[in-house]
């Protein structure tokens, strides 16, 4: 299975790529702070509250009952879903946490308060925002789903989800769209690498036995 990369898992990794170089080009070109003021709009109580429940589906919680279930659906593909979730969990909290992480949140970045919406009942984070975490799960999940359920439905109704998601932190003010970047691009070299590594397993244990 892991030998063959089909056309719309290929299509949502290179469709996500391109977001994300677009959203590091106009980042470094515009600044991070003008793309997300430029992004961050307030879309009312609707926006608010429909975007806030967003953002909670890409939680870290979420891994759990969802690769559980995809697991028991794919028990011999048990050790690729495992890799996904180690691979994402450490791509993402070790720069965030020990090499970029000085780095500030829109709250903390000396953007006037005034200038940006925020959303009330929201808890507001200062620092370790490169790249974003929410970001990284969303489309992790999205590249699986595709990866095991190559349907036109399921790439598009799973694109949407993973780019709700992504917008949801810069909506919320806790993110740039430069960390939205870098949280796609943390999925991408997930999904890649977790493929690889598990083939290669797969093919060293072949010869053994």
């Amino acid at each position: 299975m892991y030998a063959t990369i089909r056309k719309n898992f290929k299509i949502a990794l290179g469709i996500s790529l391109l977001i994300a170089v677009v959203l590091f080009g106009v980042s470094y070109f515009y600044s991070r702070e003008t793309v997300f003021l430029g992004l961050n709009k307030d879309l009312g109580q609707a926006g608010d509250i429909v975007f806030n429940y967003i953002s909670y589906l890409a939680e870290g919680w979420i891994w759990i009952p969802y690769f559980l279930i995809l697991v028991g659906w794919y028990k011999k593909d048990a050790l690729f879903i495992l890799l996904n979730f180690l691979i994402s969990t450490l791509l993402t909290q070790i720069p965030k946490h020990f090499i970029w992480d000085t780095v500030s949140r829109p709250m903390g970045s000396g953007i006037s308060q005034d200038q940006f919406h925020r959303v009330e009942g929201v808890t507001m984070h200062l620092w370790n925002s490169f790249p974003s975490g929410h970001t990284a799960t969303a489309f992790t999940i999205f590249f699986v789903t595709v990866y095991f359920f190559p349907k036109k439905e399921v790439l598009l109704i799973g694109g949407i989800y993973a780019v709700a998601c992504g917008y949801s932190r810069v909506y919320l003010a806790q993110h740039f769209p430069l960390d939205v970047a870098g949280g796609i691009m943390v999925a991408i070299l997930t999904v890649i690498l977790s493929i690889y590594i598990s083939n290669k397993i797969k093919k060293d244990v072949q010869k053994i036995k």
